[in-house]
């Protein structure tokens, strides 16, 4: 290893950026660590090309190849996410191939384009594999547009693609793999259905008609820049399943463009292509992109914005109608994807939003029941990895709802109410955490009262599940012992039924929101 790469007691930037996250909270820190890394992989995947003595385009695409391995790649064990990787070129070399050969036959090229987009859509039903294998082959018919490749320079589009994977997957799994000997995260199961009813289906169906409105409208703004109205849609469809989600989506989509446009007219032009301030730039938008993108959609298109500025730039393209065109390209784009969930087989707020809830309260269900079957002696696994799908699903919850508690939502009772379901859900996630701690705890034994408590929990989600009007009241005044129950001092052995009584009453507390019509009065 070049030695202007050891510094700092032999220390590699690597060792040395792991020193720096660790003072920051676990979350924050993972956060960190992966967004450093990247910019490490692709900082890596681009010295390789340049080195190799491949031309700009074509390094530039490598960048972006490495960019979407260590993006889209989200497989839940290592192994998973080896065997995507090593996928990827299955994947997007054929379509890259396809965008250049097509490349002046217009009308060939957009029904590839269209027949890509449904493609990629329909190919989440095979969940994260399926997710990133389908978004690396969009964007790499995408790239073909945005680079201009042409046959002639589809070899080393591809030397560059599979060196820069190389380098991605060397840093993701040799020179910094975070993910070893971490707990496998659980993957969710994705919500069944056959036929249209499926959402992978229905939601390629939309997308196949937001896109083709933004290509149509784009091309009609310009001939040259259209694929970022097509590409603006097909990212609104990410990780959205309602109306209200989509709306959202893309307004933070449009949100986040502007103020990026803003960011490139201050710092973009002005730098006009200069080599060592561009890839200054680009490297902080790389770690931006990456550490905003689980926490906040805009912050990461503002730093996608600026970073795409940076590259203008660098091609010797920029100028600023060109930044101007790519607004109205991205609200084209917002558009389609807006008129698309409202015409073409729309899915409400409240309709995905119950789902998820439901899948959740399942699975604090389950969680209480493999909890109890732990402390009456069972020989299960216990709730931990439970507790680590109803992070997720309350994560997808949070998601499903965001709509209805955004700021400029004018649905009072709605944000209302969807915000104490929020606050019940938490409430019932922090009970099962601490049962989970509690079972756990060798000294921990069978007690008949938490065999009662269990079945008064799943007593409680079954009324849950049963419309208000189906529902028989409780007898009156039988929450009373349970509120009495939470009041007596717990010793270090009741913990447990502590947890179970106060999980027993969030679900009770659950009935009320759940049961009310989504338009019914506060």
């Amino acid at each position: 290893m070049d030695k202007s790469l050891r510094k700092a007691g032999g220390r590699t930037p690597a060792h040395l950026l792991r020193r720096t996250v660790a003072a920051l909270g676990p979350e924050r820190s993972h956060r960190a660590r992966v967004s450093a890394r990247a910019v490490i992989g692709i900082g890596l995947a681009v010295a390789v090309c340049a080195a190799a003595g491949l031309p700009l385009q074509a390094t530039v695409a490598g960048g972006l190849v490495a960019l979407l391995a260590l993006f889209t790649v989200a497989d839940p064990t290592v192994g998973g996410q080896v065997r995507t990787t090593a996928l990827l070129p299955a994947a997007g070399a054929p379509v890259l191939a396809l965008a250049a050969i097509l490349h002046q036959q217009p009308l060939a090229r957009d029904a590839a384009f269209l027949a890509v987009v449904f493609a990629g859509v329909y190919a989440r039903r095979w969940g994260p594999r399926g997710n990133a294998l389908g978004i690396f082959a969009f964007m790499q018919f995408f790239a073909a547009q945005f680079l201009r490749t042409e046959p002639d320079r589809l070899p080393e589009t591809f030397a560059a693609g599979l060196l820069a994977l190389a380098a991605a997957a060397l840093t993701r799994f040799v020179l910094w793999p975070i993910e070893r000997g971490a707990v496998p995260q659980p993957a969710i199961a994705p919500v069944g259905g056959r036929g249209l009813a499926r959402p992978t289906t229905r939601q390629a169906f939309q997308a196949l008609a937001a896109c083709g409105f933004a290509l149509a409208a784009g091309q009609a703004l310009s001939l040259d820049r259209w694929y970022w109205a097509v590409g603006a849609a097909w990212w609104i469809f990410v990780n959205t399943a309602s109306r209200g989600e989509t709306l959202v989506r893309g307004f933070r989509r449009v949100l986040g463009t502007v103020t990026g446009l803003a960011a490139g007219l201050l710092v973009a032009v002005p730098v006009d292509g200069a080599v060592a301030p561009t890839l200054a730039v680009v490297a902080c938008c790389v770690f931006g992109i990456f550490y905003a993108a689980p926490r906040s959609y805009s912050w990461m298109m503002f730093f996608v914005t600026l970073m795409v500025g940076m590259l203008y730039g660098l091609l010797g393209v920029l100028h600023p109608g060109l930044l101007g065109l790519r607004l109205e390209e991205t609200a084209v784009g917002a558009l389609g994807a807006v008129l698309a969930v409202a015409l073409v087989l729309p899915v409400t707020t409240h309709a995905a939003t119950e789902v998820w809830i439901r899948r959740a309260v399942h699975c604090v269900h389950e969680c209480a029941r493999e909890a109890a079957d732990r402390l009456a002696g069972g020989s299960g696994d216990g709730p931990e990895p439970r507790v680590a799908e109803l992070e997720l699903l309350l994560g997808r919850v949070r998601l499903s709802v965001a709509p209805l508690v955004h700021p400029l939502s004018p649905l009072r009772a709605r944000k209302a109410r969807a915000r104490q379901v929020l606050a019940l859900l938490d409430d019932c996630a922090r009970q099962i955490r601490g049962l989970a701690e509690a079972a756990a705890d060798p000294a921990a034994s069978h007690d008949a009262r938490l065999t009662a408590a269990c079945e008064r929990v799943e007593a409680a989600v079954h009324r849950l599940a049963v419309p208000a009007r189906a529902r028989i009241a409780p007898p009156v005044g039988s929450a009373a012992p349970v509120a009495a129950a939470v009041a007596e001092p717990p010793s270090s052995g009741d913990r447990a039924l502590v947890h179970l009584h106060a999980l027993e009453d969030a679900l009770h507390q659950l009935a009320a929101p759940l049961h009310t019509h989504p338009r019914a009065a506060a």
